[in-house]
């Protein structure tokens, strides 16, 4: 199960950042030409959070099955010694956890915004801070932090 797990987590990683990227780009669109706020816009609002949302589950399933985190827990004392073990024991689920915060926000807000150019305006805030926070949190193959490969 930890496998499979490991494997739909970083898939849906790349949908989460697919639908980030589309929606940031979206909105600065919208935002910069005095758009309409249309319906596929707000389709898209709504699905980026939803798609961040089955991944935050999918991440707090996997932190729960982790052998990693398992041992980071019951070895506190010695496991925040290495960067590694802290950055999944800690880090990465805190960032992902405020980024997740973020998304869920931008989105509840920008939908109840009243002018279209107001709507634009939060969601581009609100995701692209979510955006960056995720980019720093995801162990990259490059990342200084931890690394893991692009696809598990």
């Amino acid at each position: 199960m930890y496998q499979t797990l490991t494997f739909l987590h970083s898939i849906l990683r790349w949908l989460v950042l697919l639908s980030l990227l589309y929606s940031i780009f979206r909105a600065y669109k919208g935002y910069f030409s005095s758009g309409e706020f249309l319906k596929a816009d707000n389709a898209v609002r709504h699905w980026t959070a939803t798609i961040a949302h089955v991944q935050l589950v999918l991440g707090i399933t996997l932190y729960s099955q982790s052998p990693i985190i398992k041992y980071f827990w019951n070895n506190y004392d010695e496991a925040k010694q290495s960067f590694d073990v802290l950055f999944f024991g800690m880090i990465h689920i805190s960032l992902m956890l405020l980024a997740i915060i973020l998304i869920t926000i931008g989105s509840s807000i920008s939908k109840r915004k009243t002018t279209d150019r107001d709507k634009y305006k939060t969601i581009l805030i609100y995701y692209l801070i979510a955006l960056v926070i995720i980019f720093i949190a995801i162990p990259w193959p490059f990342s200084p932090f931890a690394n893991r490969p692009y696809l598990r």
